[in-house]
């Protein structure tokens, strides 16, 4: 038996004790989350069960088609959090406009942002899905919450974390002070400490993560970039292995926990990029970052950007810090005519 086991409830305590002046208000927003990640972890094992899996008939803001399952994940999460009193507003990948506090609760110092199901499109075919959420404190002024206080560029945040569903259900999550993993034990219903202060392997396994189907709409200078990573460009260094799983979450975990360099660039068709800024790329970016690697848009630190819409969409290139430096060279550098693909 280990010598002592740390629920998540009581990482989040000792934690806590670490600033005299916390109220217990943030502390109380990551256990509702903690729920609700439980919550939905049920609902996506009984998915081959019931008929969960069945489309709603409707589509989301972005035009993809809404599964049952996107829309239970989130319910569950506005509704465990809409009544705490801690939380001034929330804003959901799955929502057009900010998700305001029901005027029967109080409201708090704090902003949710959270995507509900990341990698839904995979739930029938039994690929590992994911919850992401990022928190930042309220800057707006006035009671209520705003878009304004949805709108902070990532180094804001205060807290982010994901929940990944796959063969077991683990939550990863960092106010700033090292990056923690819990294990969700069905037998008792606890998240246990299972991961503490995960450190990125540096420089990690030497492996690359994009969907090369979209090669045809890539610049020349990413098609550069995957030429270099395949060894194909005559250079000396060992050529990486391709890995890529196609839920966002579950290929950043991998990352995480091996090392690596996971991209989604933007392309002929997604000139902006196509994850979400706000709920895909700044949250991921901080637990990233926090590990010892690092996360840009290509030639920014996704950190560094404000956003200036709820769903803006960003490229994104994450992973070991070496491995990121690197595709930020190789994709500043000019390249004239067409890379052979």
């Amino acid at each position: 038996m280990p010598e002592s086991i740390v629920t998540i409830e009581r990482h989040i305590i000792d934690q806590e004790r670490q600033f005299p002046d916390a109220t217990g208000a943030f502390s109380s927003i990551l256990y509702d989350l903690a729920l609700a990640g439980k919550l939905i972890s049920r609902e996506v094992r009984k998915a081959g069960l019931v008929d969960i899996i069945g489309k709603t008939g409707g589509t989301n803001v972005h035009g993809e088609t809404v599964k049952k399952l996107d829309v239970f994940a989130h319910d569950v999460i506005y509704k465990a959090l809409d009544h705490c009193g801690h939380l001034c507003v929330m804003a959901s990948e799955e929502a057009e406009d900010v998700l305001p506090i029901p005027d029967q609760f109080h409201t708090g110092n704090y902003v949710l942002l959270y995507d509900p199901l990341d990698g839904s499109s995979n739930i029938d075919v039994n690929v590992t899905v994911g919850t992401i959420f990022s928190i930042h404190r309220k800057v707006s002024e006035g009671e209520r919450g705003t878009i304004e206080d949805c709108l902070q560029p990532g180094f804001r945040q205060i807290a982010a974390g994901y929940v990944v569903y796959g063969s077991s259900t683990m939550l990863v999550y960092t106010t700033g002070h090292g990056v923690h993993g819990f294990t969700l034990d069905p037998s008792i219903g606890e998240f246990l400490l299972s991961h503490p202060n995960i450190r990125m392997p540096e420089p990690g396994k030497r492996i690359y993560s994009v969907n090369e189907g979209n090669e045809g709409r890539w610049s020349n200078q990413q098609k550069r970039l995957i030429r270099h990573l395949k060894g194909l460009d005559g250079g000396k260094t060992k050529s990486f292995s391709g890995r890529y799983i196609g839920s966002m979450v579950a290929d950043i975990h991998r990352t995480l926990m091996y090392g690596g360099l996971f991209m989604y660039p933007a392309d002929r068709k997604s000139p902006r990029g196509k994850l979400r800024l706000l709920y895909e790329c700044s949250p991921m970016a901080m637990i990233v970052n926090e590990a010892g690697g690092r996360a840009i848009d290509g030639t920014r630190d996704i950190l560094s950007i404000s956003p200036e819409s709820l769903h803006e969409r960003s490229p994104l290139y994450i992973g070991s810090k070496e491995y990121v430096d690197l595709a930020e060279r190789i994709l500043s550098e000019e390249v004239d005519g067409d890379v052979a693909a």
